[in-house]
This record gives structure tokens, C-alpha cells and sequence, in this order.
């Protein structure tokens, strides 16, 4: 049907057959609105990788030695953001249970190298003085990722949930 641009709807009609008309369902824009979300959470993780990049460049500029389980959270994560993104853009489960999965494990790294690091030992000894930015930045950007992965597993779970067809009552 042609549309006139001054009435706002389709010719031949006088607008009252609207609960006629094809409805998306609630479930579809529910899986739309997730996608939209978890690609924003994708976005956030990306730029929370980039920052723990940066601090493990700066720490093996400073002559540190090289912390594995850092690197292996980098790995993971970034890992965790390719699958995650493609299993967006697919909406495909599998992808986006594995994201999920990945991203956890990235986390995991990351505070296991928090736990393995001076700053827990200085921590537990309360020698809060001791403490210097780069470990407390460190921290804090671990502890943002802890609560990010949290809205990750969250939005990631609903949006399964929501592409998953509904239940049949037999």
C-alpha cells in the first residue's frame, strides 16, 4: 500500500483495523533490545581489556617480570569478545554460552593474578602504605570487571532465555 505523507498511514484505510494488523511478538523485541544491550557490554569489555593491556605494558616497561595468568586473562578475553560478538551478530547459543563461559575465565585470571600479586600480600600484612597507584588502579580494574561480568552473565542468561522458543503446554 502507498502511504500518504499527510495522513501518516496507508491509503484505503481510516485506521481502525490497527488490531488487525501483524504484531511482532514481545519476545522478538525483547531479543532485539538484548542484542542491543550485550553489544554495549561487549563495547565496555573491549575497553576494559584495553585498560588491563595498557597496565601489563606499563608493568613490563618498569622491568616486571612477565605475569602469566595476566596474559592468559588478555588471551581469554579477548577470545571471549570475538565469540561473544559473533554469537551476537548470529544470535547463535552456542556462541554466546561460550562467550559467556570465556569471559568468565578471563575474569577468573584476572583475579588470580590480583590474589598471586604484592598487593594482596601488603593487603594482608595491612600495609596499606605500601600500596602503590599502579596496584591500586589494578584493583579497582579488577573489581570493575568482576561487577561488569556479573550484568554480562545477567543480560547474556536473559537473552538465552528469550531466544529459546516458549514452552508448549501439552
Amino acid at each position: 500500500m502507498q502511504r500518504h505523507v499527510a495522513s501518516g498511514r496507508p491509503s484505503g484505510t481510516d485506521g481502525s483495523d490497527f488490531s488487525y494488523r501483524m504484531v511482532v511478538e514481545s519476545r522478538y523485541q525483547r531479543v532485539a533490545e538484548g542484542r542491543s544491550r550485550l553489544a554495549r557490554l561487549i563495547l565496555v569489555q573491549a575497553l576494559h581489556l584495553v585498560a588491563g593491556g595498557l597496565l601489563l605494558l606499563l608493568s613490563l616497561s618498569k622491568g616486571a617480570a612477565v605475569n602469566k595468568f595476566a596474559v592468559l586473562s588478555m588471551a581469554a578475553g579477548f577470545l571471549a569478545i570475538v565469540v561473544g560478538e559473533l554469537g551476537r551478530l548470529r544470535t547463535m547459543a552456542v556462541l554466546l554460552r561460550l562467550y559467556t563461559s570465556l569471559s568468565s575465565i578471563a575474569v577468573a585470571f584476572s583475579v588470580t593474578c590480583i590474589i598471586r600479586s604484592e598487593l594482596f600480600l601488603k593487603v594482608m600484612k595491612q600495609n596499606t602504605e605500601a600500596i602503590t597507584s599502579y596496584e591500586m588502579l589494578d584493583a579497582v580494574r579488577v573489581a570493575l570487571g568482576i561487577l561488569l561480568q556479573m550484568v554480562v552473565i545477567a543480560t547474556t542468561t536473559r537473552l538465552l532465555q528469550n531466544m529459546s522458543p516458549p514452552k508448549r503446554a501439552s
